[in-house]
């Protein structure tokens, strides 16, 4: 499925095999070299995934351009990757001891990346914007150490038009309060009582990767369910697989069955929306802008309904991190620490249609102060955002999620399909020592 640029950077590149071309690449490409010898100075190699992205690798390539000019110690070099080869290179480049100083790393994938030795913790003490002064989703931690901190975070959303609302006569929810799941089920079928919409919801099943554990596994935790037992992430017996899990399972599976929305929606969901094709769907502040520049004042951003245990959105996406190999560890923090200005969140934010991460950098944005037009995405993020599962097992978690989600929609069995998770999650997180350090 093709995303838009800032959809894409949710579509997590699983560490799968990768072939003696990409090692190759990997190892030859500028390099920081490894962590022996002094930092004495001179080029530090900073890795991207944005290649396809012109317009946040553009804004990447400003800080660069003006830390390099702060200075003279040391200069930032620039290697973009696609996308779709980039977590390959990386952990190529991790096997051969020669990644670059700094990496952007997908936000769920930081626990693995720091447990597998690939990540140096941070000490961003003295930077201009504190830790605590930006959205947690936004900073990536493991076993209490920070290894890695983005500037900006997206918001899911239900968008809707207000006059279709209303003329069915259904509730516009709010922040304070959402739909319940009794009146999400029944706005659905007043939705397709009416005629007007063959599928009246549109969730996004045609995404691939790593959209399917952001998007689902939220309804999923309002059900009351998880991934995986989050006190000592050494099980999903219960969460993923518990009375609470199969209800969501059903229903996630009857919203077919019912025929409120097809079994895999188009190659555009957002498109068909603005097309008239859906009444509801499942999105983000990505499109945020766009869909209130197309229809005004009749745009309604609607929370996610709370199915018992809170509404529930997914947290984090994109971030800065320092290889553990490093050579010039100094310099990499030097620049790490640079970039977390206020104005560069802004930057960010402003150029990829995001949610700019430090409060101070949104409170400067008329857009989300309160009042404006993208404001209930940030209120969103604060108060129902839910990052996934802060363990190095997540890879292997959120692809067997998707091949169940997946599974179950199309009609297997819920509690056989998801029997079957636990056992392959759980056995991943034996083989591995419970992915002790």
């Amino acid at each position: 499925m093709a995303f838009p640029p800032t959809r894409r950077r949710l579509i997590a590149v699983g560490v799968a095999a990768f072939t003696s071309t990409v090692v190759l690449a990997a190892c030859g490409g500028g390099s920081s070299g490894s962590s022996k010898g002094s930092d004495t100075g001179g080029e530090i190699t900073l890795w991207t995934h944005n290649a396809g992205n012109a317009v946040e690798l553009a804004a990447d390539q400003k800080m660069v351009a003006d830390f390099n000019a702060s200075q003279t110690k040391y200069k930032v070099k620039v290697q973009a990757f696609p996308q779709v080869s980039y977590n390959p290179a990386v952990v190529a480049a991790a096997s051969a001891k020669k990644l670059p100083c700094v990496l952007d790393v997908d936000s769920p994938n930081v626990p693995s990346w720091a447990w597998g030795g690939y990540l140096a913790p941070l000490d961003l003490s003295g930077s201009e914007v504190a830790v605590d002064a930006q959205l947690p989703s936004t900073v990536g931690k493991y076993n209490d150490q920070v290894y890695a901190f983005g500037h900006y975070d997206v918001a899911l959303t239900f968008i809707a038009r207000k006059s279709v609302l209303t003329s069915a006569g259904i509730r516009v929810p709010t922040i304070d309060s959402p739909w319940t799941a009794d009146e999400f089920n029944a706005a659905l079928a007043k939705l397709k009582a009416g005629g007007k919409f063959k599928y009246p919801l549109d969730l996004g099943t045609g995404g691939t990767g790593e959209w399917w554990p952001y998007a689902y596994s939220p309804l999923l935790q309002s059900f009351g369910g998880d991934l995986v037992n989050r006190d000592k992430y050494d099980s999903a017996k219960g969460a993923l697989n518990g009375d609470k899990a199969v209800a969501w399972a059903k229903w996630f599976r009857g919203l077919v069955t019912s025929g409120y929305m097809a079994q895999k929606s188009g190659t555009s969901p957002n498109d068909d929306f603005l097309n008239g094709k859906s009444a509801l769907l499942w999105d983000g502040s990505w499109d945020g802008a766009k869909d209130a520049a197309k229809l005004g004042s009749d745009v309604a951003f609607l929370p996610p309904p709370d199915f018992g245990n809170g509404p529930k959105i997914g947290g984090g996406s994109w971030q800065w991190a320092m290889s553990k190999t490093c050579d010039k560890k100094n310099g990499a923090l030097e620049y790490l620490k640079f970039t977390r200005q206020a104005k560069y969140y802004t930057a960010l934010a402003t150029a990829t249609g995001t949610i700019p991460a430090a409060y101070a950098a949104a409170d400067a944005n008329p857009a989300y102060k309160p009042g404006g037009n993208l404001s209930f995405f940030l209120q969103e993020a604060k108060k129902f955002a839910e990052v996934r599962p802060v363990t190095p097992g997540y890879p292997f978690i959120a692809t067997t999620f998707t091949k169940t989600a997946q599974d179950i929609l199309a009609g297997a069995d819920p509690q056989g399909a998801l029997d079957q998770a636990v056992t392959q999650i759980n056995n991943n997180i034996k083989s591995n020592g419970n992915y002790a350090n």
